[in-house]
């Protein structure tokens, strides 16, 4: 399935660990918009700051109806160091193969000091409901991200649907 980019493009389902190993899956919240925040590396400067924002924004966001769930590439153990170090009451997911990182094309090559590598787009998918067939499709997505007011802005757009 290609990878979702536009309104109203379905979002197929996936399972990933969160910080607790525990296994997370989209349709676990079929009835509630999802909020997906991809950060390129745990417990780092600016996506410590978005985390965070998003952690002081969580109770806002759970009171539109919606949900959070945070992933990168990092491993569980790091999720959750991550998440204890931060207080951070919602799920990181562990996508530590890129599996989901590739399906919603957030791989990018990046320059770390002259060199090229690949990192992660700090891109935030807005995802509907599941539809009466069942299918989850996209409602906004927030590309190359600032890490402050991110979750403000999230938060804005949530309140005014």
């Amino acid at each position: 399935m290609p990878a979702p980019t536009q309104p109203n493009d379905i979002v197929e389902n996936f399972t990933l660990p969160d910080q607790d190993n525990t296994p997370i899956t989209l349709s676990d919240y079929a009835t509630h918009p999802v909020v997906l925040f991809f950060y390129p590396r745990a417990d780092t400067p600016g996506c410590t700051i978005e985390a965070c924002s998003f952690r002081d924004a969580i109770s806002d966001i759970q009171a539109t109806g919606a949900v959070v769930l945070g992933i990168s590439r990092d491993t569980v153990k790091a999720q959750k160091k991550f998440a204890e170090k931060f207080h951070l009451k919602y799920p990181l997911l562990a996508d530590a193969d890129e599996k989901v990182c590739d399906y919603f094309e957030v791989i990018k090559p990046k320059n770390m000091y002259g060199k090229l590598v690949k990192g992660v787009a700090r891109n935030t998918y807005l995802i509907a409901p599941a539809d009466k067939e069942g299918h989850q499709r996209l409602l906004k997505v927030w590309e190359k991200v600032k890490p402050e007011g991110h979750a403000e802005e999230v938060l804005t757009y949530l309140k005014s649907l």
